[in-house]
């Protein structure tokens, strides 16, 4: 596939390497050498300086026979006009677009973005992605990432176990006689930093992280059996009234049970502005870094807090000195990949990437065939991929393990109907079943010519 990235920086970067890693055609265009240079010298695509809409610069960059353009500039509009000029004078099939002007996507402007206006297939808003990001993972408290699949049926549950896991140093094919009924598959671990897809024999450990697939009916059994019985926030604390901030807050105070909500916001104008918006929430003006202010917002008595200001650094030490003051639990925003080996020994419980939920939202659009979803999880080294198994397919009636998937796919579970079925080497695949597997990186390409070429599943 041959691939236009419109912009070098953080979020392009990843889009770029994510694609060039398995094999696909990638050129970048930014307007910053310096950006484009980092490219050159970390990833194997084509890097060119010049004004992402510019025709031209396009033409030079293989627009004529390109099958998708990604614009993800810092400039919403030169992403919309980047889309415009590659469907009006190139013909890109899929144009996808990032915008964070909310004014833009207000329900009134709908048609904007209509085939006959401006044709942008796929508009991805990130702050309010990540605000959806940090909800799902507020609704499963003691999990560091949570992902739905199969319109909520299942759930992607990322997990780091202690010394109150039940089941460290057991093997993984006792789970089902220990716990009957559990309905969930252990899709991943990462240990000492590396990824890996277990085997039947394999023990989980303390330290690990894990990465579980479960029946969305049995979350609260399966985090049990993985030493996770956090009960959800009530009191819940927010830092920084940005776009993330005010959409995180907007949600929650809409719930029918909305927790007690305070936010912290250092403009005057802008926490004003929130405090309009806000029906049961406390808006607090001032600094977060403050004594004064963290008690004012009671950050003591909070069961979370949720620090999402614009500064990484305001962030981390909020973070900390709130739970210094007796707050059990952090939530952390962290633009700046540098920060995200520090998680662990800072002793912050979840630290967001908003790259990955971004880079997720857009690589789960390129995909070929009848995938329905897709999650992109540690910077691409894994994906979580639904699929739907269509009829005449040449693995329809065959067992999993007549696949040969060796160790680095998982299927994770099998949705057939209502039912979630735990999928073992003897499960039969069906027509019409929808399958979650994780595959890690370097198997993704496998993955996709086994069901593509030769079952045409995708």
């Amino acid at each position: 596939m041959k691939v236009i990235v419109c912009g070098a920086g953080q979020v392009g970067f990843n889009i770029a390497k994510h694609l060039s890693s398995q094999s696909n055609d990638v050129t970048v265009i930014d307007r910053a050498p310096e950006l484009i240079r980092k490219i050159s010298d970390s990833l194997d695509v084509q890097a060119m300086v010049g004004h992402a809409s510019d025709p031209k610069m396009l033409e030079r960059a293989g627009a004529a026979d390109a099958d998708l353009l990604v614009a993800v500039t810092w400039s919403d509009e030169v992403n919309m006009v980047a889309c415009q000029v590659a469907s009006s004078l190139f013909s890109i099939p899929t144009k996808v677009a990032r915008i964070r002007n909310q004014a833009y996507l207000k329900p009134d402007y709908a048609d904007l973005f209509s085939r006959d206006h401006m044709p942008i297939d796929v508009i991805i808003s990130p702050e309010r992605e990540v605000a959806e990001a940090i909800i799902r993972r507020l609704d499963v408290p003691g999990a560091f990432n949570m992902v739905p699949f199969a319109k909520g049926k299942v759930r992607l549950i990322g997990l780091t176990l202690d010394h109150r896991c039940p089941v460290v140093d057991t093997p993984l094919r006792q789970l089902t006689e220990l716990f009957p009924n559990l309905q969930t598959t252990v899709a991943a671990v990462v240990r000492d930093n590396k990824m890996f897809v277990p085997r039947s024999d394999d023990q989980l450990q303390i330290g690990d992280s894990v990465y579980i697939i479960v029946d969305t009916d049995k979350t609260a059994r399966s985090m049990a059996v993985f030493g996770h019985e956090e009960k959800p926030a009530h009191r819940i604390v927010i830092v920084g009234g940005g776009n993330v901030g005010l959409f995180l807050a907007e949600m929650l105070d809409k719930r029918p049970n909305p927790p007690n909500l305070r936010i912290i916001e250092h403009n005057p104008e802008r926490a004003a502005y929130i405090a309009e918006r806000m029906t049961n929430a406390i808006v607090i003006n001032g600094d977060a870094l403050a004594k004064e202010i963290l008690q004012e917002a009671r950050v003591g008595q909070a069961d979370t807090i949720v620090t999402v200001a614009d500064d990484d650094e305001v962030n981390i030490l909020t973070a900390l000195l709130a739970k210094q003051q007796g707050c059990p639990h952090a939530i952390t925003l962290l633009n700046n990949p540098i920060y995200g080996g520090l998680v662990g020994t800072l002793n912050i419980d979840v630290a967001l990437d908003p790259r990955e939920t971004t880079v997720s939202s857009i690589v789960r659009h390129i995909r070929r065939g009848r995938i329905r979803d897709l999650y992109s999880v540690r910077d691409g080294e894994a994906e979580i991929i639904e699929a739907e198994i269509l009829e005449g397919s040449d693995i329809v009636g065959k067992t999993i393990g007549d696949l040969r998937l060796h160790g680095e796919i998982k299927f994770g579970m099998i949705v057939r109907g209502d039912e979630c079925i735990v999928p073992h080497a003897d499960t039969m695949i069906h027509a019409g079943d929808r399958a979650i597997i994780l595959a890690l990186s370097e198997a993704v390409k496998r993955m996709e010519q086994l069901f593509t070429a030769r079952a045409d599943v995708f």
